[in-house]
């Protein structure tokens, strides 16, 4: 393979867009394809290949990415695609345990290679490139991967056999819930009690409490504007796989409370709002 090698990238959605762009960056050759092919057009005018079909798109391809909702969107693309032995297939959507076993015992059956690669950060890391790669697979894959990780990612950390790097997502997925979650709870305490929920934020700011994640999210409730970083039905879908995964060996009160949030948002039609949105569900009245 060569060092600036073939990319087939599966998912142009808001994390996936911005990826393809950076692979262009780098001076990768990419190929595109997404369910709603519009949202893969523009990258074309970056010089990527845009393909209407999964098995087009990864023809030729030496490296292909999947960055998709979740993880039957995954096995289906994968079974679209009919990837041919050899290939790298590096999965960076978030799917859960159950599914990234799932995918990696497919791609073992097909004589491809897997790596399993989801990313800590929202919209705006993912346009800078600034990603943290979590990734987890078999020591020899590295170098393959690393045109991919370094044009995407500002930081990649391998951290063991296939499967750890998911288990790793989602307990920071456990933290990033609950964050915003207690972010929500507490801006609106504040304007409960009277209190402008602004000096809430200045009061954590530069000392031992401080988030800089809690003023990014603050803002946006304190506005009452959601534009999606991560939209709240699919930080929903990782809270589902966040409790679905610990079970009952560990009590995430917190997390099942912000999936509360979560859900009661995307019923109430935010879902494609971003995350954040979820303070509508602790402070009704601001709907």
């Amino acid at each position: 393979m060569t060092s600036r090698p073939t990319v087939a990238l599966l998912g142009t959605g808001i994390m996936g867009l911005p990826m393809a762009a950076n692979l262009l960056a780098a001076g990768l050759t990419v190929r595109v394809w997404n369910r709603t092919v519009e949202k893969a057009r523009p990258l074309a005018e970056q010089g990527a290949e845009v393909f209407a079909t999964p098995a087009e798109a990864v023809a030729g391809a030496e490296i292909v990415v999947t960055m998709l909702a979740e993880g039957q969107a995954v096995q289906d693309t994968f079974d679209a695609a009919s990837l041919p032995p050899g290939v790298l297939w590096i999965q960076m959507s978030t799917v859960g345990v159950d599914w990234t076993d799932k995918l990696a015992a497919a791609a073992e059956k097909a004589g491809v290679a897997f790596v399993d690669a989801p990313v800590l950060g929202t919209k705006q890391p993912a346009e800078q490139g600034k990603l943290v790669v979590l990734a987890a697979g078999s020591e020899e894959l590295r170098e393959r991967c690393a045109p991919v990780f370094d044009a995407v990612g500002g930081r990649t950390l391998w951290v063991g056999p296939v499967g750890t790097a998911t288990r790793l997502k989602l307990v920071a997925n456990a933290w990033v819930l609950a964050l915003t979650n207690a972010t929500a709870e507490s801006v609106g305490l504040a304007q409960a009690l009277g209190v402008d929920p602004n000096l809430f934020l200045e009061a954590i700011k530069g000392g031992s409490l401080d988030v800089p994640y809690a003023h990014l999210k603050g803002a946006a409730m304190v506005a009452g504007e959601f534009p999606p970083a991560f939209p709240a039905r699919l930080a929903a879908k990782d809270a589902r796989l966040v409790l679905e995964a610990a079970g009952d060996t560990v009590d995430l009160s917190g997390t099942a409370a912000t999936l509360g949030h979560l859900e009661a948002a995307v019923e109430a039609g935010y879902g494609d709002e971003d995350m954040a949105a979820l303070y509508r569900a602790v402070v009704p009245g601001s709907r």
